[in-house]
This record gives structure tokens, sequence and C-alpha cells, in this order.
């Protein structure tokens, strides 16, 4: 499979999204950049958390979608896009048990193998570039004292090319991103919570606290935020920062 955008491929690297957003902040780059690594010694995740990739075994990687006409508030919609994309590819290529953790983990059965880190750049009022990173965990097979998270290989026995998963995984980003749209957030909301993890079923949370409490999840509000439905009946929406998951 070819691979018909730019790429740079990096030995290492601290972050492919820092790499790529040091670039554009110097030239521009065409629609679709994508900045590879064999080793991200200091990959960011959600919240700050730090991503862990044994070197050469895994796809790390970050690219730029530009041109983007998206309102801030709908940023949302661009996570559902994205989180749908690598379902998609990672579906064609026989993963089992596939599920959205949101907001934009990728599961396969209880373990997380892919992580994404969306960068918006902002002009104006409008959301003009934005730098996606990827993290998939490919042919790792040791994730030491890590619970919850597994690879392509613990889950299919099989070793796969990471440039011929590169090819699948844009061809899916790119077939979900080019129809892009303000207007779009009823229909991917349908599409995604579809495929959300534990959704409509009871599961254990933790506040910035330290707090556990019991909710079903409900779905995704406009903003973004998870719904739960707890013990009383309530419903309440939650932001990422105010919410764990505890497995």
């Amino acid at each position: 499979m070819g691979n018909p955008y730019p790429i740079i491929k990096l030995d290492a690297t601290g972050s492919t999204n820092d790499y790529l957003r040091s670039i554009l902040s110097a030239k521009t780059l065409e629609d679709y950049t994508v900045v590879i690594t064999e080793n991200q010694f200091a990959g960011r995740g959600q919240r700050g958390n730090s991503w862990v990739s044994e070197p050469g075994k895994n796809l790390t990687f970050s690219f730029l979608k530009r041109d983007l006409t998206l309102n801030p508030q709908n940023h949302f919609i661009l996570n559902m896009r994205v989180s749908l994309a690598l379902h998609d590819a990672l579906t064609a290529i026989g993963i089992p048990g596939l599920a959205i953790k949101w907001p934009n983990d990728i599961m396969s059965g209880n373990s997380k193998i892919c992580g994404i880190l969306i960068e918006n750049l902002i002009s104006g009022d409008q959301i003009r570039h934005s730098i996606i990173g990827i993290g998939l965990n490919v042919n790792q097979t040791n994730f030491g004292n890590l619970k919850h998270v597994s690879s392509l290989r613990n889950s299919t026995k099989k070793e796969f090319d990471l440039f011929y998963l590169l090819g699948v995984l844009m061809k899916h980003l790119q077939n979900r991103l080019a129809t892009l749209s303000n207007n779009s957030f009823l229909t991917d909301k349908t599409e995604y919570e579809s495929r959300l993890f534990r959704k409509g079923q009871i599961f254990s949370f933790e506040d910035p606290e330290g707090q556990k409490f019991p909710g079903v999840i409900m779905g995704v509000a406009p903003t973004g935020q998870l719904m739960l439905q707890l013990e009383d009946g309530q419903q309440n929406q939650y932001d990422f920062k105010m919410l764990r998951f505890v497995f």
C-alpha cells in the first residue's frame, strides 16, 4: 500500500506532536504531513500522562490536518471522527473486541491498545489546523506493571508490518476527515455512541478527590462531556478531568 502524503521519518524524538508543531511554525506543510518515529521518549497522552513505547515495536506518529473551518465549540466532532477512523481501520485488519473508551482511547476487550492526542491551532474564531498524535501498540508484548494495556500482537497472536499499518490508518483517517463539518454532530454522535466502551452499563468512576462512585454511561453531550446516570437516577455531565475510569 502506497503512502500518498509526505512522511518525515525520525529515529527518535521527544514528541511527534511537538516536532510537527515546531516545523509548522517555521514553514508551510502539506495537508496530512506525517511525522513518525521509532523511538518517542517523551510522548504525551491525555491529562499530561506519558506514553511509553518500546522502540521499533509500535506506531508513534502525528499528522497535520490543515485548512479546517471548525468552530471551537464543535471541537469534539474532530475527536469523534479520528476515533471512528481508527476503529474502522482496526476492524478492517481483524482486531477483536474493539470499542472507543471516552473520550478517544481505543480498546480491545478491556485493554487499551491506542491513544490519541489532538491539539488544535485556532486563528480568529475558527480551528484552522489540527495536530493529531496517535500511539498504537502493535508488536510490543510486555507492558511491565501497566494494567489493562495490550497490543495488536497480544490480541491476535500475529506480527504486523508497521508501515503497512500506517497506510491503513491514514487511509481511514483521510476518509473520515474529508467530510468534516460543523453540522455533523448528531450523525457522528450516533455512530460514536454505538461503539462506546461500556455504554449502557454500570461502571465505577473516581472524581478528582479520589471518591469512587458508580454510574451508567448514557452517551456524550455536544461539548464532548460524558453523560452518566447516577444511583439516584440523576444524569450529570463530566469533563475529562473530572473523572477517571476504575477497572
